[in-house]
Order: structure tokens, then C-alpha cells, then sequence
């Protein structure tokens, strides 16, 4: 099918979203749960448990055992309780990386506690729409020393549909705020895949919309992921790539196959890194990545680390192009934001 589609199913026993364009698997929101307790934006009250000296941090109790780590440690003491959310994924044993600053999620519009002033997204440029959505999220914020970020979304909207969201998320982080003392608990849990389809994939608005078991496999989600759980990748002309996740890194090396010719390097490296955003995306993975491109002359590296530019800069995730080691190696720091696929496979014994 053409055009942008989205798809809700099951996968691994849990709700689970594809966004496609042109027919090719572009996102893929998978419930971490099984994986995860304490999934990317669930919001919890945590008690600091030791300060972790030297490194500007502190380590604290949350709920169901877990533990979390704060970077910014100022005016904590041991055993004070504070009010964290999840901010990405942890290796198995490592703990859990946390935020102080809340952020609660709508479809239109987001509420920052104590950050506060109305921002309206850069992509609306009709300067009456602005105007409306400040006046909308200035009204509905009153007093309270909230933050708003209207989505771009909400340029399409009906002010009255924004309005009952604003609301809506506003009593929500009141209510959130308020629970500053006690034990370590959960205290909003992260949207599943669907709800999170729902916020993150509005604008553009989606073509088509399916939703039911079965859809994945008519589309031949399934077969993409199955691909994805694989660490060979197939590019143009025979040359391939391998994406390996270590406990360390993400390593990722390029092979120009049986074509010895002298642009076949240079190919394979371009087709590798058009793609390498999406495959991240797609798989889950973060952290350190070191890419080992086919060897190509030093003058050509200028040309790669343009199409890498290119290819990073639609991305949500923070993603930092670190660049070129003395080994002629490529690094990138990518935020871990997603459970691998591969993790949640295993978990979900598929």
C-alpha cells in the first residue's frame, strides 16, 4: 500500500504498533513490560538510597525492587523521598536511568511541572493558529507554575478537543506533584503501544489505520521482524552488513560481497548508512554503536559523514555523531530509549 499506514496487533503477548510508508516497516512500538517493570516514562516516587560521590549522582530505592540512578544529585540527601521518571532502558543488572524533570505526554500537547511558559511547535506557521493555541494553553494553565508544549498536531485539531486535553493532563500533574512523600511507588505507568502509537504518530496524519490479529502478518510485519532478529542485512549489489549487540557495544561491520569494483566500497558504506537510522529504531538498540565501514579512501569519508548527517537528523532519539577513530572505525552515542527486540523476543518466547 501506499502511503503512511498504521498498524495495531499483538506481538510477544502484548499490544504492539507498525507504522509503514510505501509498504516499508519504518517504526515498530513494542510493550516493554515483559522486559521492563519500570518501562521508559513511567513516572514513580523513588528515596535516594546512597550518593554516589565523585560522580555527581545518586542512586535511589524505587518500586518492585528495582533500583535508579539520578545524575544530578544537588539538594538530595540520603533516604529523601523525590518523584523520578524512567528515561531509558538499563542493561540487565545496571540501574534503571532516571529524570527529575516530569513530562506528561497528550496527543496535542505536553505539561512540563516547574518549567513553566507556553511553546508552540516550531512546524505550525500560521501565525493566527499560534496565537489561538497561546491563548488556549495560557488559559488553561492559570496560576500553576506549568509548563505547555503544543505538538504540531494541535494545528489541526478542533480548540475544543485541545482544550479537554489540556485539561485533562493538567489534573493529572497536579495530582502527580502532590505525592512527595512516602515509600518508593509507581505512581503512573508508561502508555502502551498503542497509546503511544496514538500520541507519537498523529502528524502527518496516518492514511489508514488497521487494527486487529492478523494485521501484522498480512502486511508481512512478521516477516520484517524476523529479518530485524537477524544480524545480517542485506544492501544493494550483493554487499551486506552485520548488527551485533554486545553487553559493551552495538557493532555494526559492512561487506561489499563479490563486487571488487573500485565505487563498490563507497556504495555499500551510503546504502548502510541511509538505513542505519531505521534499523536502530527498528531493533531497539542504543548505547555505544562503532561502525566499521568497507575500507574506502579518506578523501570519500567527508562524503559519508554528510549522508550520516542526513539520515540522523529526522530522528526522535538523541543520537551524538561522534565520528572517525585513529582505526578509521565510525562511533555514534545513541540514547537507549527502547527495549531490543531481540530482549523482547527472548522474554516473549517467540
Amino acid at each position: 500500500m501506499k502511503g503512511r499506514q498504521v498498524l495495531l496487533d499483538q506481538l510477544f503477548g502484548a499490544p504492539a504498533a507498525a507504522l509503514l510508508q510505501d509498504g516499508v516497516l519504518v517504526d515498530l512500538l513494542l510493550d516493554p513490560a515483559a522486559s521492563a517493570v519500570l518501562a521508559p516514562g513511567t513516572i514513580c516516587r523513588g528515596v535516594t538510597e546512597r550518593l554516589a560521590k565523585g560522580q555527581g549522582g545518586v542512586f535511589l530505592r524505587l518500586p518492585e525492587g528495582q533500583r535508579g540512578y539520578l545524575r544530578d544529585r544537588s539538594g538530595l540527601r540520603e533516604g529523601q523521598a523525590l518523584l523520578v521518571q524512567v528515561a531509558g532502558v538499563a542493561e540487565t543488572g545496571k540501574a534503571v536511568p532516571l529524570s527529575s524533570r516530569l513530562l506528561f505526554r497528550g496527543r496535542h500537547a505536553l505539561v512540563t511541572p516547574g518549567v513553566p511558559g507556553v511553546n508552540v511547535s516550531r512546524r505550525i506557521r500560521d501565525s493566527e493558529t499560534r496565537a489561538m493555541l497561546e491563548a488556549l494553553g495560557t488559559g488553561a494553565l492559570g496560576a500553576r507554575a506549568h509548563g505547555l508544549i503544543l505538538r504540531s498536531a494541535a494545528g489541526a485539531a478542533a480548540p475544543e478537543e485541545i482544550a479537554g486535553e489540556l485539561a485533562a493532563l493538567i489534573d493529572l500533574a497536579d495530582r502527580i506533584i502532590a505525592e512527595t512523600e512516602g515509600a518508593p511507588e509507581r505512581l503512573l505507568d508508561a502508555p502502551d503501544a498503542w497509546e503511544q502509537a496514538w500520541m507519537d504518530w498523529a502528524d502527518p496524519a496516518p492514511d489508514d489505520v488497521e487494527e486487529g490479529e492478523g494485521v501484522f502478518a498480512e502486511a508481512g510485519v512478521l516477516d520484517a521482524i524476523d529479518a530485524l532478529l537477524q544480524p545480517r542485512l542485506d544492501l544493494p549489489a550483493g554487499a551486506s552488513a552485520f548488527i551485533e549487540a554486545t553487553r559493551a557495544l552495538v557493532a555494526v561491520d559492512v561487506n561489499t560481497g563479490a563486487d571488487s569494483s573500485p565505487a563498490a566500497a563507497l556504495k555499500a558504506n551510503i546504502a548502510l548508512a541511509r538505513d542505519l537510522p531505521r534499523q536502530l529504531r527498528l531493533r531497539g538498540l542504543g548505547g555505544q554503536i562503532v561502525v566499521d565501514f568497507a575500507p574506502i579512501p579518506k578523501r570519500d569519508r567527508a562524503t559519508l559523514d554528510q549522508i550520516l548527517r542526513a539520515a540522523f537528523k529526522a530522528e526522535g532519539t538523541e543520537t551524538t555523531l561522534i565520528g572517525w577513530t585513529a582505526m578509521g572505525l565510525y562511533e555514534i552515542s545513541r540514547k537507549r530509549d527502547r527495549v531490543p527486540l531481540a530482549r523482547l523476543a527472548a522474554d516473549g518466547g517467540a
